[in-house]
């Protein structure tokens, strides 16, 4: 039975409804702050906080509820006679429900400028003091965290029905995953804040994490697997998190891991370009001086496996790049936008996803601290971002010939796009656009071979990149065979002389960067 309550929010979604309605019904209702202030100029008649506690507000507000007053009668277990007698004894009286949110730390970290001062500022203490009070005794207390719940049980209370046996129950655990989530994203923050202001990554002794639930799936890698789909609370500018579906059915499980990789790899090109991804790794990727050029240059990379996959361009797609593309089976595309044409002519097919995604600033968030993260067996593995790219003035040129200008685009594209392959792998490039992929092999060689079979007859005067070091020699001869001109590697290891000696027979350049890029 509910007979007095407790209101203090931050966010007044339906609260002046809320508190008519249990005014209404005889609810006595303590409040403090603005909340009170809304309350009763709606006509809602409350006991403020500072008037039970016999206590004003204190310390420009930051002490107001942290009084036995308040955590007695949402504390006090109603079957323990000793805890009854107390609080005669004291004089407090019991609190039944508790209608709490927090101040916006969220809202306020979200904003690029914040300083460490405002963001402190927002952190609320009272708030999730009196949700873990009234959570913890949920057998007595009925907590609200969130709007959404205003509605479910002021309508049990006015048809005059009894709480369902688990309902404060699943109150009390939406209500500790609230606080959770809260002190998580302050931990995080505070976390990223040290880390921007110092020379090295920082690796909390305790890594706390906090994500939002987005969508449930219909199933995850295979049908018999259950999955769902979570978001950071604040996600970067043009990341996956943030997509916008225009057209098509929902996204599934292996869509969202491919289209990750996908934007990853678009990320790394300023020109327009287009990126084809099947099974995590890309099969044709391509930059050109329109949207259309590097399309076709991505598809003709492999017109075989880019069927049933997925491309992501980093430019408005028009009407004669959606022709294109509507020739072929594709599961989505992801862009910033689709002119009207476009749409009309995409949109004819019923089942392919169009999504809307924004430019994405950089090949994962490292700048602001975060970890890349990876669930293992009992635990997590945490890194910072692959974001390292080579830059021309720091090669080593090994071999006695020098790759011209134009190689030298084409092995900084091919290093790119190797980048984003699983390893390990080999990339062929002729003219900023794939001609062969081979990803995820045992060995080196046999990467090789892949990329060698796709691209062909056109792997003659391609480039090569790796995105290891070559243990043998045995891979310079197979892409000599093929007509390659290029190569680019890491360097570094015991054989790199038999490697340079063999690209010095067969006339080919090679660079190395000093730069690995495994990717498991």
């Amino acid at each position: 039975m509910i007979k007095r309550a407790l209101i203090s929010v931050f966010d007044k979604t339906g609260v002046i409804e809320f508190g008519k309605r249990l005014a209404a019904l005889g609810v006595e209702i303590i409040s403090t702050g603005g909340t009170a202030r809304a309350l009763g100029e709606s006509g809602v008649p409350l006991t403020e906080v500072q008037d039970l506690t016999g206590f004003p507000e204190c310390l420009d507000g930051r002490v107001k509820t942290l009084h036995p007053k308040v955590h007695g009668g949402l504390l006090a277990v109603r079957s323990n006679a000793s805890h009854m007698a107390q609080m005669r004894e004291y004089g407090v009286g019991m609190i039944d429900l508790a209608v709490i949110n927090l101040y916006p730390f969220k809202k306020t970290i979200a904003n690029p400028g914040v300083t460490l001062a405002e963001a402190i500022e927002n952190i609320d203490i009272g708030g999730p003091a009196m949700l873990r009070s009234a959570a913890k005794n949920h057998g007595d207390v009925t907590v609200l965290v969130d709007p959404a719940d205003y509605d479910g049980l002021i309508g049990i209370l006015e048809n005059g029905g009894e709480l369902p046996a688990d309902y404060n129950l699943r109150l009390a655990l939406k209500a500790f995953e609230h606080t959770a989530a809260y002190d998580a994203l302050i931990a995080g923050w505070l976390g990223r804040y040290l880390a921007g202001s110092g020379s090295e990554p920082y690796f909390p002794e305790r890594l706390t994490l906090t994500f939002e639930i987005k969508q449930q799936m219909r199933y995850g890698e295979n049908p018999h697997q259950a999955a769902a789909f979570y978001t950071e609370p604040i996600p970067a500018a043009g990341s996956l998190a943030t997509y916008r579906q225009l057209h098509g059915k929902e996204l599934s499980y292996n869509n969202i891991g491919d289209l990750d990789g996908a934007l990853s790899l678009l990320s790394e090109f300023d020109a327009p370009a287009a990126v084809a991804v099947k099974h995590a790794n890309p099969c044709g990727a391509a930059t050109a001086g329109d949207i259309y050029e590097a399309y076709m240059k991505a598809y003709e990379s492999d017109t075989t496996s880019i069927y049933g996959g997925i491309i992501a361009l980093n430019r408005i797609v028009d009407a004669r790049t959606a022709a294109e593309i509507r020739k072929i089976f594709i599961e989505i595309v992801a862009a910033p936008g689709f002119d009207d044409e476009a749409m009309k002519i995409l949109s004819k097919k019923r089942n392919i996803r169009l999504l809307s995604i924004g430019p994405r600033a950089g090949s994962g968030a490292a700048a602001d601290g975060s970890l890349f993260i990876k669930k293992v067996g009992g635990g997590l593995l945490a890194q910072t971002y692959d974001n390292a790219v080579y830059e021309t003035d720091n090669i080593v040129i090994a071999t006695d010939r020098r790759p011209t200008e134009k190689e030298l685009s084409d092995l900084k594209f091919a290093m790119a796009v190797v980048k984003h392959t699983k390893s390990n792998a080999i990339v062929l490039v002729r003219d900023n656009a794939t001609i062969g992929v081979g990803p995820g092999q045992n060995s080196r060689i046999m990467a090789a071979n892949i990329a060698i079979e796709v691209a062909g007859e056109r792997a003659r005067s391609s480039v090569a990149a790796s995105d290891a070091l070559f243990p043998f020699d045995d891979c310079v001869e197979a892409l000599a065979a093929a007509g390659v001109s290029a190569i680019v590697q890491p360097g570094g290891g015991v054989n790199d002389a038999a490697s340079v000696e063999a690209c010095n027979r067969h006339g080919i350049a090679m660079i190395f960067t000093g730069i690995r890029h495994f990717m498991h």
